[in-house]
Protein backbone atom coordinates (compact mmCIF):
# COMPACT_ATOMS: atom_id res chain seq x y z
CA UNK A 1 0.00 0.00 0.00
CA UNK A 2 3.16 2.62 0.53
CA UNK A 3 3.72 1.76 -3.17
CA UNK A 4 0.31 3.09 -4.09
CA UNK A 5 0.63 5.77 -1.74
CA UNK A 6 3.65 6.95 -3.42
CA UNK A 7 2.96 7.09 -6.44
CA UNK A 8 -0.27 8.80 -6.05
CA UNK A 9 1.43 11.77 -3.82
CA UNK A 10 3.41 11.99 -7.24
CA UNK A 11 0.46 11.98 -9.25
CA UNK A 12 -0.94 14.74 -7.05
CA UNK A 13 1.52 16.80 -7.63
CA UNK A 14 1.48 17.70 -11.27
CA UNK A 15 -2.51 16.88 -11.48
CA UNK A 16 -3.15 20.71 -11.70
CA UNK A 17 -0.28 21.08 -14.90
CA UNK A 18 -2.78 19.03 -17.17
CA UNK A 19 -4.70 21.24 -20.13
CA UNK A 20 -4.77 25.04 -20.70
CA UNK A 21 -5.83 25.78 -17.57
CA UNK A 22 -2.98 24.56 -15.74
CA UNK A 23 -1.15 25.95 -13.40
CA UNK A 24 2.61 27.31 -13.48
CA UNK A 25 4.89 26.04 -11.40
CA UNK A 26 7.74 28.41 -10.06
CA UNK A 27 10.57 27.06 -8.58
CA UNK A 28 12.71 29.80 -6.55
CA UNK A 29 15.96 29.67 -4.05
CA UNK A 30 15.54 27.48 -0.55
CA UNK A 31 15.74 30.13 1.49
CA UNK A 32 12.32 31.58 0.16
CA UNK A 33 9.47 29.98 2.27
CA UNK A 34 6.58 27.69 0.20
CA UNK A 35 4.03 30.01 -1.21
CA UNK A 36 0.79 28.43 -2.46
CA UNK A 37 -1.88 31.12 -3.85
CA UNK A 38 -5.28 30.16 -3.67
CA UNK A 39 -7.86 30.73 -6.46
CA UNK A 40 -9.27 33.85 -3.75
CA UNK A 41 -5.81 35.30 -3.65
CA UNK A 42 -5.09 34.79 -7.12
CA UNK A 43 -8.47 36.88 -7.78
CA UNK A 44 -7.45 39.40 -5.11
CA UNK A 45 -3.96 39.97 -7.33
CA UNK A 46 -5.84 39.96 -10.67
CA UNK A 47 -8.47 42.88 -9.32
CA UNK A 48 -5.49 44.73 -8.20
CA UNK A 49 -2.60 45.06 -10.75
CA UNK A 50 -1.79 41.78 -13.00
CA UNK A 51 -4.20 39.61 -14.93
CA UNK A 52 -2.62 36.20 -14.16
CA UNK A 53 -3.15 33.73 -16.93
CA UNK A 54 -1.88 30.84 -14.80
CA UNK A 55 -2.49 30.21 -11.33
CA UNK A 56 1.46 30.23 -9.60
CA UNK A 57 2.90 27.99 -7.01
CA UNK A 58 6.01 27.88 -5.07
CA UNK A 59 8.44 25.13 -5.50
CA UNK A 60 11.58 25.20 -3.17
CA UNK A 61 14.72 24.46 -5.04
CA UNK A 62 18.25 23.49 -3.43
CA UNK A 63 20.14 24.80 -5.24
CA UNK A 64 18.49 28.32 -5.77
CA UNK A 65 17.51 29.80 -9.07
CA UNK A 66 14.48 30.02 -10.87
CA UNK A 67 12.04 28.11 -12.87
CA UNK A 68 8.42 28.79 -14.44
CA UNK A 69 7.00 25.41 -15.64
CA UNK A 70 4.22 23.51 -16.33
CA UNK A 71 5.77 21.05 -17.87
CA UNK A 72 5.48 17.73 -15.87
CA UNK A 73 8.86 15.78 -16.85
CA UNK A 74 10.78 19.52 -16.24
CA UNK A 75 8.79 19.50 -12.59
CA UNK A 76 9.26 16.11 -11.76
CA UNK A 77 13.49 16.23 -13.02
CA UNK A 78 13.93 18.56 -9.69
CA UNK A 79 11.97 16.48 -7.04
CA UNK A 80 14.19 14.57 -4.59
CA UNK A 81 12.83 11.05 -3.49
CA UNK A 82 14.12 7.90 -2.06
CA UNK A 83 10.59 5.88 -1.98
CA UNK A 84 11.33 3.05 -5.32
CA UNK A 85 7.60 3.47 -6.12
CA UNK A 86 7.86 7.57 -6.51
CA UNK A 87 11.49 7.22 -8.41
CA UNK A 88 9.60 4.91 -10.80
CA UNK A 89 6.89 7.33 -11.26
CA UNK A 90 9.33 9.83 -12.32
CA UNK A 91 11.35 7.39 -14.69
CA UNK A 92 8.59 6.76 -16.37
CA UNK A 93 7.85 10.75 -17.35
CA UNK A 94 11.29 10.73 -18.20
CA UNK A 95 11.06 7.26 -20.60
CA UNK A 96 7.56 9.19 -22.17
CA UNK A 97 10.12 12.41 -22.86
CA UNK A 98 12.53 10.38 -24.89
CA UNK A 99 10.35 8.30 -26.65
CA UNK A 100 7.67 10.59 -28.03
CA UNK A 101 8.31 13.97 -25.90
CA UNK A 102 5.08 14.98 -24.99
CA UNK A 103 2.35 13.55 -22.88
CA UNK A 104 4.52 13.74 -19.95
CA UNK A 105 1.77 15.01 -17.72
CA UNK A 106 -0.59 12.93 -18.76
CA UNK A 107 1.19 9.71 -18.26
CA UNK A 108 1.78 10.59 -14.31
CA UNK A 109 -1.85 11.26 -13.49
CA UNK A 110 -2.52 8.17 -15.56
CA UNK A 111 -0.15 5.73 -13.69
CA UNK A 112 -1.42 6.95 -10.17
CA UNK A 113 -4.68 6.41 -11.19
CA UNK A 114 -3.79 3.02 -12.26
CA UNK A 115 -2.52 2.13 -9.32
CA UNK A 116 -5.58 3.99 -6.95
CA UNK A 117 -7.94 1.89 -8.72
CA UNK A 118 -6.25 -1.56 -7.75
CA UNK A 119 -6.00 -0.58 -4.20
CA UNK A 120 -9.60 -1.94 -3.30
CA UNK A 121 -8.89 -5.38 -4.91
CA UNK A 122 -5.48 -5.54 -2.73
CA UNK A 123 -7.78 -4.50 0.30
CA UNK A 124 -9.90 -7.54 -0.68
CA UNK A 125 -6.89 -9.90 -0.66
CA UNK A 126 -7.08 -10.09 -4.33
CA UNK A 127 -3.99 -11.71 -5.46
CA UNK A 128 -1.82 -9.47 -7.76
CA UNK A 129 -1.18 -11.69 -10.73
CA UNK A 130 -4.74 -11.68 -11.55
CA UNK A 131 -4.49 -7.64 -11.17
CA UNK A 132 -1.91 -7.90 -13.54
CA UNK A 133 -3.40 -9.69 -15.89
CA UNK A 134 -6.52 -7.85 -16.04
CA UNK A 135 -4.04 -4.46 -16.88
CA UNK A 136 -2.48 -6.58 -19.55
CA UNK A 137 -5.64 -7.82 -21.08
CA UNK A 138 -7.21 -4.10 -21.41
CA UNK A 139 -3.51 -2.90 -22.15
CA UNK A 140 -4.14 -5.34 -25.44
CA UNK A 141 -8.00 -4.10 -25.96
CA UNK A 142 -6.89 -0.39 -25.35
CA UNK A 143 -4.18 -0.48 -28.09
CA UNK A 144 -6.68 -2.45 -30.83
CA UNK A 145 -9.36 0.21 -30.17
CA UNK A 146 -7.11 2.82 -30.26
CA UNK A 147 -6.15 2.26 -33.79
CA UNK A 148 -9.61 1.91 -34.58
CA UNK A 149 -10.11 5.59 -33.52
CA UNK A 150 -7.50 6.59 -35.28
CA UNK A 151 -7.61 9.12 -38.36
CA UNK A 152 -5.16 9.23 -40.38
CA UNK A 153 -3.71 12.96 -41.90
CA UNK A 154 -2.38 14.67 -45.04
CA UNK A 155 0.63 15.99 -43.53
CA UNK A 156 1.59 17.80 -46.63
CA UNK A 157 -1.43 20.34 -45.60
CA UNK A 158 0.36 22.60 -43.88
CA UNK A 159 -2.68 24.31 -42.70
CA UNK A 160 -3.93 20.76 -40.58
CA UNK A 161 -0.21 20.31 -39.41
CA UNK A 162 -0.24 23.94 -37.60
CA UNK A 163 -3.49 23.47 -36.21
CA UNK A 164 -2.16 19.73 -34.80
CA UNK A 165 0.87 21.73 -33.39
CA UNK A 166 -1.00 24.45 -32.16
CA UNK A 167 -3.41 22.08 -30.33
CA UNK A 168 -0.59 20.49 -28.70
CA UNK A 169 0.93 23.96 -27.46
CA UNK A 170 -2.42 25.69 -26.23
CA UNK A 171 -1.85 23.82 -22.56
CA UNK A 172 1.48 25.36 -22.41
CA UNK A 173 2.89 29.02 -21.62
CA UNK A 174 3.65 30.10 -25.20
CA UNK A 175 0.25 29.61 -26.36
CA UNK A 176 0.09 33.43 -26.70
CA UNK A 177 2.70 33.17 -29.10
CA UNK A 178 1.24 29.77 -30.72
CA UNK A 179 0.96 31.01 -34.29
CA UNK A 180 4.81 32.00 -34.50
CA UNK A 181 5.43 28.53 -32.19
CA UNK A 182 3.77 26.41 -34.49
CA UNK A 183 5.64 27.79 -37.62
CA UNK A 184 8.80 27.20 -35.98
CA UNK A 185 8.36 24.01 -35.00
CA UNK A 186 6.87 23.13 -38.54
CA UNK A 187 9.96 24.66 -40.43
CA UNK A 188 12.19 23.44 -37.92
CA UNK A 189 11.20 19.60 -38.30
CA UNK A 190 10.89 19.98 -41.76
CA UNK A 191 14.59 21.08 -42.57
CA UNK A 192 15.98 18.34 -40.60
CA UNK A 193 13.67 15.62 -42.01
CA UNK A 194 16.09 13.42 -44.24
CA UNK A 195 15.00 10.60 -46.35
CA UNK A 196 17.62 7.92 -47.84
CA UNK A 197 17.24 4.69 -49.13
CA UNK A 198 13.23 4.69 -48.23
CA UNK A 199 14.15 5.13 -44.57
CA UNK A 200 12.94 8.53 -43.13
CA UNK A 201 15.21 10.31 -40.30
CA UNK A 202 14.11 12.98 -38.23
CA UNK A 203 16.57 13.89 -35.31
CA UNK A 204 15.48 17.09 -33.73
CA UNK A 205 17.97 16.61 -30.44
CA UNK A 206 20.77 16.65 -32.98
CA UNK A 207 19.93 18.38 -36.23
CA UNK A 208 17.40 21.12 -34.34
CA UNK A 209 19.45 23.49 -32.17
CA UNK A 210 18.06 26.07 -29.96
CA UNK A 211 20.16 29.03 -28.92
CA UNK A 212 18.60 31.25 -26.51
CA UNK A 213 19.68 35.42 -26.55
CA UNK A 214 18.17 37.11 -23.77
CA UNK A 215 16.89 40.56 -24.99
CA UNK A 216 14.70 41.52 -27.85
CA UNK A 217 11.13 40.33 -28.40
CA UNK A 218 9.52 37.09 -28.76
CA UNK A 219 8.21 37.56 -31.93
CA UNK A 220 11.91 38.29 -32.88
CA UNK A 221 12.37 34.64 -32.55
CA UNK A 222 12.95 32.57 -36.23
CA UNK A 223 14.45 29.88 -37.88
CA UNK A 224 18.05 29.54 -39.97
CA UNK A 225 18.04 27.84 -43.05
CA UNK A 226 21.40 27.16 -41.78
CA UNK A 227 23.52 27.34 -38.37
CA UNK A 228 24.37 29.78 -35.99
CA UNK A 229 27.17 28.95 -33.14
CA UNK A 230 28.00 31.47 -29.97
CA UNK A 231 31.65 32.01 -32.06
CA UNK A 232 34.06 35.03 -33.02
CA UNK A 233 37.07 34.83 -35.09
CA UNK A 234 40.20 33.73 -33.78
CA UNK A 235 42.02 37.37 -35.47
CA UNK A 236 40.72 40.87 -35.37
CA UNK A 237 41.46 41.15 -39.06
CA UNK A 238 39.73 38.13 -40.29
CA UNK A 239 37.12 38.49 -42.36
CA UNK A 240 33.66 38.75 -40.72
CA UNK A 241 31.24 38.83 -43.85
CA UNK A 242 31.90 36.78 -46.69
CA UNK A 243 29.42 35.60 -49.44
CA UNK A 244 29.50 32.12 -51.02
CA UNK A 245 32.11 31.32 -48.44
CA UNK A 246 33.86 27.54 -49.32
CA UNK A 247 34.11 26.06 -45.89
CA UNK A 248 36.67 23.52 -44.35
CA UNK A 249 36.19 21.56 -41.38
CA UNK A 250 38.62 19.98 -38.87
CA UNK A 251 38.01 17.94 -35.74
CA UNK A 252 42.27 18.61 -34.89
CA UNK A 253 44.10 21.54 -33.96
CA UNK A 254 46.18 24.26 -35.61
CA UNK A 255 48.84 23.57 -32.91
CA UNK A 256 52.31 21.87 -32.26
CA UNK A 257 51.43 18.51 -30.90
CA UNK A 258 52.43 17.83 -28.07
CA UNK A 259 53.71 14.85 -26.33
CA UNK A 260 50.77 12.70 -24.57
CA UNK A 261 52.79 12.21 -21.71
CA UNK A 262 55.14 14.34 -19.62
CA UNK A 263 58.60 14.86 -22.57
CA UNK A 264 61.84 16.24 -21.55
CA UNK A 265 63.66 17.28 -23.66
CA UNK A 266 67.78 18.41 -23.11
CA UNK A 267 69.57 20.66 -24.85
CA UNK A 268 73.56 21.38 -24.77
CA UNK A 269 73.60 24.12 -27.39
CA UNK A 270 71.73 27.36 -28.50
CA UNK A 271 71.47 25.95 -31.72
CA UNK A 272 69.68 22.95 -30.80
CA UNK A 273 66.82 25.03 -29.07
CA UNK A 274 66.96 27.46 -32.34
CA UNK A 275 66.13 24.16 -34.20
CA UNK A 276 63.20 23.25 -31.95
CA UNK A 277 61.54 26.34 -32.57
CA UNK A 278 62.19 26.30 -36.17
CA UNK A 279 60.68 22.92 -36.08
CA UNK A 280 57.54 23.88 -34.56
CA UNK A 281 57.26 26.75 -37.09
CA UNK A 282 57.74 24.40 -40.33
CA UNK A 283 54.79 21.94 -38.77
CA UNK A 284 52.62 25.09 -38.47
CA UNK A 285 53.37 26.24 -41.73
CA UNK A 286 52.79 22.87 -43.42
CA UNK A 287 49.75 22.49 -42.07
CA UNK A 288 48.82 25.80 -43.22
CA UNK A 289 49.70 25.13 -46.35
CA UNK A 290 48.25 21.85 -47.05
CA UNK A 291 44.81 24.13 -45.84
CA UNK A 292 45.59 26.87 -48.38
CA UNK A 293 46.02 24.39 -51.04
CA UNK A 294 42.41 23.36 -51.30
CA UNK A 295 41.29 27.25 -51.50
CA UNK A 296 39.22 27.97 -48.17
CA UNK A 297 37.84 31.47 -47.02
CA UNK A 298 36.31 29.84 -43.68
CA UNK A 299 38.47 27.30 -41.55
CA UNK A 300 36.47 25.61 -38.65
CA UNK A 301 38.03 23.33 -35.94
CA UNK A 302 37.46 21.89 -32.87
CA UNK A 303 40.59 22.27 -31.14
CA UNK A 304 42.84 24.70 -31.04
CA UNK A 305 44.39 27.35 -33.38
CA UNK A 306 48.13 28.82 -32.86
CA UNK A 307 49.09 32.69 -32.86
CA UNK A 308 51.35 31.14 -36.00
CA UNK A 309 48.40 29.96 -37.64
CA UNK A 310 46.33 32.94 -36.96
CA UNK A 311 49.41 34.60 -38.85
CA UNK A 312 49.66 32.45 -42.01
CA UNK A 313 45.56 31.87 -42.39
CA UNK A 314 45.17 35.70 -42.18
CA UNK A 315 47.88 36.27 -44.87
CA UNK A 316 45.98 33.93 -47.26
CA UNK A 317 42.89 35.78 -46.15
CA UNK A 318 41.32 32.71 -44.58
CA UNK A 319 39.03 33.22 -41.90
CA UNK A 320 39.23 30.37 -38.92
CA UNK A 321 36.84 29.38 -35.62
CA UNK A 322 38.19 27.52 -33.23
CA UNK A 323 36.70 25.25 -30.26
CA UNK A 324 33.63 24.11 -31.69
CA UNK A 325 31.39 21.94 -30.64
CA UNK A 326 31.73 18.62 -32.50
CA UNK A 327 27.60 18.40 -31.67
CA UNK A 328 27.90 22.04 -34.13
CA UNK A 329 30.84 20.98 -36.22
CA UNK A 330 28.24 17.87 -37.55
CA UNK A 331 25.20 20.32 -37.88
CA UNK A 332 27.49 22.53 -40.10
CA UNK A 333 28.58 19.59 -41.56
CA UNK A 334 25.07 18.41 -42.80
CA UNK A 335 23.98 21.98 -43.54
CA UNK A 336 26.94 23.24 -46.07
CA UNK A 337 28.07 19.70 -47.21
CA UNK A 338 31.28 19.48 -46.06
CA UNK A 339 32.89 16.91 -44.44
CA UNK A 340 35.26 16.86 -40.92
CA UNK A 341 38.39 16.19 -41.91
CA UNK A 342 41.01 14.28 -39.09
CA UNK A 343 44.53 15.23 -40.85
CA UNK A 344 45.09 18.43 -43.17
CA UNK A 345 47.46 16.36 -45.45
CA UNK A 346 44.14 14.77 -46.18
CA UNK A 347 41.66 17.04 -47.29
CA UNK A 348 40.01 17.09 -51.05
CA UNK A 349 38.46 18.96 -52.76
CA UNK A 350 35.29 16.93 -52.15
CA UNK A 351 35.67 17.77 -48.44
CA UNK A 352 35.16 21.65 -48.85
CA UNK A 353 31.41 22.51 -47.90
CA UNK A 354 30.15 25.15 -50.68
CA UNK A 355 26.41 24.69 -49.52
CA UNK A 356 25.87 28.11 -47.73
CA UNK A 357 25.88 31.37 -49.03
CA UNK A 358 26.57 33.34 -46.19
CA UNK A 359 28.89 33.60 -43.65
CA UNK A 360 28.79 36.98 -41.36
CA UNK A 361 29.58 37.87 -37.66
CA UNK A 362 27.06 39.56 -35.87
CA UNK A 363 27.33 41.12 -32.38
CA UNK A 364 24.28 40.91 -30.48
CA UNK A 365 24.00 42.09 -26.51
CA UNK A 366 27.23 41.69 -25.39
CA UNK A 367 28.57 38.63 -27.63
CA UNK A 368 29.79 37.77 -30.96
CA UNK A 369 27.86 34.89 -33.21
CA UNK A 370 29.07 33.47 -36.14
CA UNK A 371 26.03 32.77 -38.82
CA UNK A 372 26.40 30.32 -41.37
CA UNK A 373 23.00 30.97 -43.70
CA UNK A 374 21.01 30.60 -47.01
CA UNK A 375 22.09 27.16 -47.29
CA UNK A 376 20.69 25.50 -50.25
CA UNK A 377 19.51 22.14 -48.90
CA UNK A 378 20.58 22.63 -44.51
CA UNK A 379 19.11 19.29 -43.06
CA UNK A 380 20.07 21.10 -39.98
CA UNK A 381 18.86 24.30 -38.36
CA UNK A 382 19.71 26.60 -35.71
CA UNK A 383 16.04 28.44 -34.04
CA UNK A 384 16.84 31.58 -32.41
CA UNK A 385 14.43 32.50 -29.30
CA UNK A 386 14.63 36.01 -28.14
CA UNK A 387 13.41 36.85 -24.64
CA UNK A 388 12.87 39.35 -21.53
CA UNK A 389 14.93 36.80 -19.34
CA UNK A 390 16.91 33.61 -19.17
CA UNK A 391 13.76 32.07 -17.20
CA UNK A 392 11.37 32.79 -19.58
CA UNK A 393 13.34 31.41 -22.57
CA UNK A 394 13.83 27.97 -20.72
CA UNK A 395 10.50 27.68 -20.40
CA UNK A 396 9.86 28.54 -24.48
CA UNK A 397 12.43 25.98 -25.06
CA UNK A 398 10.84 23.24 -23.19
CA UNK A 399 7.69 24.17 -24.76
CA UNK A 400 9.32 24.69 -28.12
CA UNK A 401 10.81 21.15 -28.07
CA UNK A 402 7.44 19.56 -27.12
CA UNK A 403 5.93 20.95 -29.98
CA UNK A 404 9.04 19.92 -32.38
CA UNK A 405 8.37 16.39 -31.21
CA UNK A 406 4.33 16.11 -31.88
CA UNK A 407 5.47 17.81 -35.22
CA UNK A 408 7.89 14.89 -35.69
CA UNK A 409 5.82 12.38 -34.11
CA UNK A 410 2.52 12.97 -36.81
CA UNK A 411 5.40 12.62 -39.39
CA UNK A 412 6.42 9.57 -38.84
CA UNK A 413 3.44 8.18 -37.78
CA UNK A 414 0.86 10.23 -39.92
CA UNK A 415 -2.27 9.18 -37.46
CA UNK A 416 -4.59 11.09 -35.44
CA UNK A 417 -6.70 10.76 -32.30
CA UNK A 418 -9.35 13.32 -30.76
CA UNK A 419 -7.86 15.37 -27.61
CA UNK A 420 -9.39 16.61 -24.91
CA UNK A 421 -10.33 13.45 -22.86
CA UNK A 422 -12.33 12.49 -26.04
CA UNK A 423 -10.29 9.37 -27.04
CA UNK A 424 -9.89 8.11 -23.03
CA UNK A 425 -14.25 8.56 -22.77
CA UNK A 426 -14.13 6.31 -25.88
CA UNK A 427 -11.55 3.80 -24.89
CA UNK A 428 -13.08 3.55 -21.43
CA UNK A 429 -16.77 3.27 -23.04
CA UNK A 430 -15.67 0.55 -25.27
CA UNK A 431 -13.70 -1.65 -22.05
CA UNK A 432 -16.43 -1.25 -20.06
CA UNK A 433 -18.58 -2.74 -22.76
CA UNK A 434 -16.13 -5.63 -23.32
CA UNK A 435 -15.90 -6.42 -19.55
CA UNK A 436 -19.53 -7.12 -19.39
CA UNK A 437 -18.72 -10.61 -21.14
CA UNK A 438 -15.95 -11.59 -19.42
CA UNK A 439 -16.41 -13.68 -16.52
CA UNK A 440 -14.30 -14.58 -13.34
CA UNK A 441 -12.67 -12.02 -10.88
CA UNK A 442 -10.53 -10.93 -13.60
CA UNK A 443 -13.26 -8.28 -14.96
CA UNK A 444 -13.29 -5.97 -12.13
CA UNK A 445 -9.64 -5.10 -12.31
CA UNK A 446 -10.63 -5.15 -15.82
CA UNK A 447 -13.26 -2.70 -15.98
CA UNK A 448 -10.82 -0.91 -13.06
CA UNK A 449 -8.58 0.00 -15.99
CA UNK A 450 -11.90 1.48 -18.01
CA UNK A 451 -12.68 3.87 -14.69
CA UNK A 452 -9.26 5.28 -13.99
CA UNK A 453 -9.12 6.22 -18.40
CA UNK A 454 -11.94 8.86 -16.83
CA UNK A 455 -8.94 10.41 -14.48
CA UNK A 456 -7.87 12.74 -17.57
CA UNK A 457 -11.33 14.32 -18.61
CA UNK A 458 -12.08 14.73 -15.27
CA UNK A 459 -8.96 16.36 -14.49
CA UNK A 460 -9.53 18.64 -17.41
CA UNK A 461 -12.65 19.86 -15.70
CA UNK A 462 -11.70 20.16 -12.46
CA UNK A 463 -8.55 22.36 -13.64
CA UNK A 464 -11.20 24.81 -15.51
CA UNK A 465 -13.39 25.13 -12.79
CA UNK A 466 -16.20 23.60 -14.07
CA UNK A 467 -19.16 20.89 -12.16
CA UNK A 468 -17.08 17.91 -12.29
CA UNK A 469 -20.25 15.47 -11.30
CA UNK A 470 -22.24 17.09 -13.85
CA UNK A 471 -19.83 17.49 -17.11
CA UNK A 472 -18.34 13.75 -16.33
CA UNK A 473 -21.65 12.39 -16.41
CA UNK A 474 -23.10 14.28 -19.12
CA UNK A 475 -19.86 13.05 -20.92
CA UNK A 476 -20.60 9.46 -20.50
CA UNK A 477 -23.77 9.77 -21.98
CA UNK A 478 -22.45 11.32 -25.07
CA UNK A 479 -20.56 8.71 -25.52
CA UNK A 480 -22.91 5.86 -25.33
CA UNK A 481 -24.66 7.63 -28.85
CA UNK A 482 -23.35 5.99 -32.04
CA UNK A 483 -20.74 8.41 -34.13
CA UNK A 484 -20.12 10.52 -30.76
CA UNK A 485 -16.49 9.50 -29.91
CA UNK A 486 -14.47 12.64 -30.79
CA UNK A 487 -16.66 14.35 -27.79
CA UNK A 488 -14.25 15.97 -25.18
CA UNK A 489 -14.05 18.23 -22.61
CA UNK A 490 -12.76 22.01 -23.60
CA UNK A 491 -10.36 22.85 -21.08
CA UNK A 492 -10.32 26.74 -21.30
CA UNK A 493 -14.46 26.59 -20.61
CA UNK A 494 -15.20 22.89 -19.26
CA UNK A 495 -18.37 22.71 -21.76
CA UNK A 496 -18.42 19.22 -23.93
CA UNK A 497 -17.28 20.01 -27.79
CA UNK A 498 -16.54 18.07 -30.64
CA UNK A 499 -12.91 17.91 -30.70
CA UNK A 500 -13.05 17.60 -34.59
CA UNK A 501 -14.58 21.18 -34.70
CA UNK A 502 -12.64 22.52 -32.38
CA UNK A 503 -9.89 21.04 -33.96
CA UNK A 504 -7.85 19.39 -30.97
CA UNK A 505 -5.87 16.23 -31.97
CA UNK A 506 -3.18 14.21 -30.61
CA UNK A 507 -0.70 12.01 -32.34
CA UNK A 508 -1.71 8.45 -32.11
CA UNK A 509 2.27 7.68 -31.29
CA UNK A 510 1.83 9.77 -28.14
CA UNK A 511 -1.30 8.37 -27.07
CA UNK A 512 -0.38 4.61 -28.02
CA UNK A 513 3.07 5.55 -25.67
CA UNK A 514 0.97 7.27 -22.83
CA UNK A 515 -1.42 3.61 -22.33
CA UNK A 516 1.65 1.24 -22.88
CA UNK A 517 3.80 3.04 -20.64
CA UNK A 518 1.43 3.89 -17.67
CA UNK A 519 -0.23 0.20 -17.95
CA UNK A 520 3.29 -1.99 -17.89
CA UNK A 521 4.92 -0.25 -15.48
CA UNK A 522 1.96 -0.23 -13.08
CA UNK A 523 1.50 -3.68 -13.50
CA UNK A 524 5.28 -4.95 -14.35
CA UNK A 525 6.80 -3.10 -11.06
CA UNK A 526 4.65 -1.62 -7.97
CA UNK A 527 2.66 -4.70 -7.17
CA UNK A 528 6.03 -6.77 -7.16
CA UNK A 529 7.73 -4.04 -5.88
CA UNK A 530 6.21 -4.33 -2.42
CA UNK A 531 8.28 -7.50 -1.88
CA UNK A 532 11.45 -5.26 -0.91
CA UNK A 533 9.37 -3.90 1.93
CA UNK A 534 8.10 -6.77 3.56
CA UNK A 535 9.69 -7.42 7.18
CA UNK A 536 10.50 -10.81 7.58
CA UNK A 537 7.92 -11.22 9.80
CA UNK A 538 5.42 -10.91 6.66
CA UNK A 539 7.74 -12.27 4.25
CA UNK A 540 7.16 -15.90 6.22
CA UNK A 541 3.21 -16.41 5.77
CA UNK A 542 3.14 -15.04 2.32
CA UNK A 543 5.97 -17.77 1.98
CA UNK A 544 4.19 -20.10 3.28
CA UNK A 545 0.94 -19.57 1.78
CA UNK A 546 2.22 -19.52 -1.49
CA UNK A 547 4.32 -22.81 -1.04
CA UNK A 548 1.72 -24.69 0.60
CA UNK A 549 0.52 -25.45 4.25
CA UNK A 550 3.18 -28.57 4.30
CA UNK A 551 6.14 -26.32 4.35
CA UNK A 552 6.81 -25.51 7.64
CA UNK A 553 8.25 -22.13 8.71
CA UNK A 554 11.45 -23.23 9.98
CA UNK A 555 11.88 -24.52 6.14
CA UNK A 556 11.13 -20.98 4.92
CA UNK A 557 13.23 -19.47 6.85
CA UNK A 558 15.94 -21.61 5.78
CA UNK A 559 15.14 -20.44 2.13
CA UNK A 560 15.10 -16.92 2.79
Amino acid sequence: MGNITAAKTIADIIRTCLGPRAMMKVRICAATPVLQLTRSEAHMEQSSQVLFLLWLQMLLDPMGGIVMTNDGNAILREIQVQHPAAKSMIEISRTQDEEVGDGTTSVIILAGEMLAVAEHFLEQQMHPTVIIWAYRKALDDMISILKKIGTPVDVNNKEMMLKIIKSAINTKAINRWSDLACSIALDAVKTVEFEENGRKEIDIKKYAKVEKIPGGFSEDSCVLRGIMVNKDVTHPRMRRLIKNPRIVLLDCSLEYKKGESQTDIEITREEDFARILQMEEEYIQQMCEDLIRVKPDLVITEKGVSDLAQHYLMRANITAIRRVRKTDNNRIARACGARIVSRTDELREEDVGTGARLFEVKKIGDEYFAFITDCKDPKACTIILRGASKEILAEVERNLQDAMQVCRNVLMDPQLVPGGGATEMAVSHALTERSKGMTGVEQWPYRAVAQALEVIPRTLIQNCGASTIRVLTSLRAKHTQEGSQTWGVNGETGALVDMKELGIWEPLAVKLQTYKTAVEVRSGGNFRASWYHLGEEDILPFMLGCLGAHHTPSAVHACV
